[in-house]
């Protein structure tokens, strides 16, 4: 669990080691970064061995993790990453509605983070060239990323990790559908060729139906998973 181990060479992690917003930013950054799965247990005794903190604090910082429905505590049992479900998702939608087409309408689009957004899309077709759906998914996390921070602001970028970190739980959920993410590599292109022609109404709108198709195909196949 290398994502979620104290080295993370940072400089500033030791002095903010014992704080739980510090231990609970790095098991989020693992379950965004592919380490930590649904499913997984978070043993305390490994944890806090690698975090360098307190069971105490550990166990905080679960409670917040689990305020975010990113973790669930079973009892008798432990702390598990969660598994997301239909309302999961519906929530993570209704908070990417909220934000995204918000940031591309009113934010601050400059050439530079337009430069930096096309680096991002570029990655995502080399990886659906490859094939590799998990690069295509890192690309696709990253552009999201990009698109809130048009807005400039440190507590939606914040609220945005939070919610990346339960996409990518949702993402395992369409490991029996691989071309997922492919068919949003181009609208991700669009959306970039949209902001560079200022064109940012139809961009606003567009990315509301993206986002609305995406919602729809995610809780099609899970009633499809369930159903068989």
């Amino acid at each position: 669990m290398n994502a979620v181990s104290g080295g993370d060479g940072s400089g500033g992690a030791a002095e903010h080691a014992h704080t739980t917003a510090w231990i609970a930013s790095r098991i989020r950054n693992g379950i965004a970064g592919g380490e930590l799965t649904p499913g997984t247990k978070l043993s305390e005794q490994s944890l806090s061995a690698a975090l360098g903190v307190s069971r105490n604090t550990l166990r905080q910082a679960f409670t917040a993790l689990a305020e975010e429905s990113i973790v669930r505590r079973i009892p008798n049992r432990g702390v598990f990453v969660a598994s997301p479900g239909p309302e999961d998702i519906r929530e993570i939608y209704r908070v990417r509605r909220a934000i995204e087409p918000a940031a591309v309408l009113w934010g601050d689009i400059t050439p530079q983070k337009l430069d930096t957004m096309e680096a991002v899309v570029q990655r995502a077709q080399a990886a659906r060239d490859a094939g590799s759906v998990a690069d295509m998914a890192d690309a696709n996390q990253a552009f999201h990323r990009e698109v809130v921070g048009l807005t400039g602001s440190g507590t939606l970028g914040r609220m945005m990790d939070r919610v990346l970190a339960e996409m990518r739980l949702v993402f395992y959920a369409m490991s029996s559908a691989p071309d997922f993410h492919s068919h949003y590599v181009d609208r991700n292109v669009l959306l970039v060729r949209r902001l560079r022609a200022g064109e940012n109404e139809k961009a606003a709108a567009e990315l509301r139906e993206y986002l609305d198709a995406a919602e729809a195909e995610l809780l099609g196949h899970l009633a499809g998973r369930a159903a068989s």
